[in-house]
């Protein structure tokens, strides 16, 4: 297996033949080998912690929580649109992203943060909605295992039903009964095609749940004793502490659930606890890299549970502050590079 250096080398060479092809003597080819003169730079220092959330919520929430001290000559490099920001918090080193909303943002930022930096594995953290009537808002979860529950077959009604791995037959849900059947039929919720380091060039395997990393999972488990956060404010406080969950499950789709029967049906159909739309497309990428992964998410609301406006608008902001504590005390486990 080639070097990082190597590969820094090859990634160095092929900027500048590209830029030469493309974009001949301009500002750009300028601006391209600046940047890998200052990733070049930066790895120097490395191997960092890579950080990535999802929103300006979370954000706000992990900044204004941590004591993250940038680095003096290169706190920040801006690549594709993403201001990925340099320094250490606990005198770890770290890399921080804030990716953006959905998996194709998710899946796109961590793979730069995997090929451009030198990381030893990422913690992906955010807010979750809560599909498990025995977590609370407010609780984080840690999942063992995530899912993809947004790759589905919408099946034809009059055929039979294949290998899927689960089924949602939306004539259950038909309101009123007694109107003959749905002809939106059933979905299939299909595997996921895994590409890896670990596994045969060009031969995917197909999975349905992404495991997170074992090791970073048992150094998790002592923050299941952790205080966290239980009043938004002096008058909104939530009626009980909330707590860590380790080792759960969790979905992820390009959807926002907010309906009490999708929540039930994801729940009583793959033992999920939270759903987002972001973390199973982070692990993935880091599974398929061989890149050590942790998922740390903030229960926001339970979904469909409550009359008008989503609890997220209330709560988000608590739920990503009790996230980005757990994400502090993760770090201070993980050992020194």
């Amino acid at each position: 297996m080639a070097s990082r250096d190597q590969n820094f080398y090859l990634l160095f060479i092929f900027i500048i033949i590209s830029s030469l092809y493309v974009f001949p003597a301009s500002a750009t080819f300028s601006h391209k080998l600046e940047s890998a003169i200052n990733i070049r730079r930066v790895n120097r220092k490395g191997p960092y912690i890579g950080l990535v959330t999802v929103f300006e919520t979370e954000e706000d929430g992990f900044l204004s929580t941590v004591n993250f001290r940038p680095d003096p000559f290169h706190p920040f490099l801006d690549l594709s649109g993403r201001r990925f920001l340099i320094g250490k918090i606990h005198g770890k080193k770290v890399v921080y992203v804030r990716c953006g909303i959905g998996m194709v943002n998710a899946a796109a930022a961590t793979q730069q943060m995997i090929d451009v930096f030198d990381v030893k594995g990422i913690v992906h953290f955010g807010i979750a909605g809560n599909i498990n009537n025995s977590m609370s808002i407010g609780d984080v979860s840690i999942p063992k295992q995530i899912m993809n529950a947004g790759l589905w077959d919408w099946l034809n009604p009059d055929k039979a039903k294949g290998d899927d791995v689960a089924y949602l037959d939306i004539g259950n849900y038909n309101v009123p009964k007694g109107e003959g059947n749905n002809m939106l039929g059933s979905l299939g919720y299909s595997y996921e095609e895994l590409y890896s380091v670990n596994g045969h060039t060009n031969s995917p395997q197909k999975v349905f749940w992404i495991n997170t990393n074992q090791e970073w999972l048992h150094l998790a488990a002592d923050l299941e004793r952790m205080e966290l956060v239980q009043c938004v404010n002096s008058s909104l406080c939530l009626p009980e502490k909330p707590k860590l969950v380790v080792g759960l499950k969790a979905a992820t789709a390009n959807i926002f659930v907010d309906n009490a029967a999708y929540r039930i049906f994801l729940y009583n159909t793959f033992g999920v606890s939270s759903s987002d739309m972001e973390s199973s497309s982070v692990a993935m990428t880091c599974v398929s890299n061989g890149c050590p992964i942790i998922v740390i998410r903030g229960l926001s609301d339970l979904a469909g549970a409550q009359k008008g406006d989503n609890v997220v608008q209330k709560f988000g902001s608590l739920a990503a502050t009790n996230a980005a504590k757990a994400v502090l005390e993760f770090i201070k486990k993980l050992p020194q590079a």
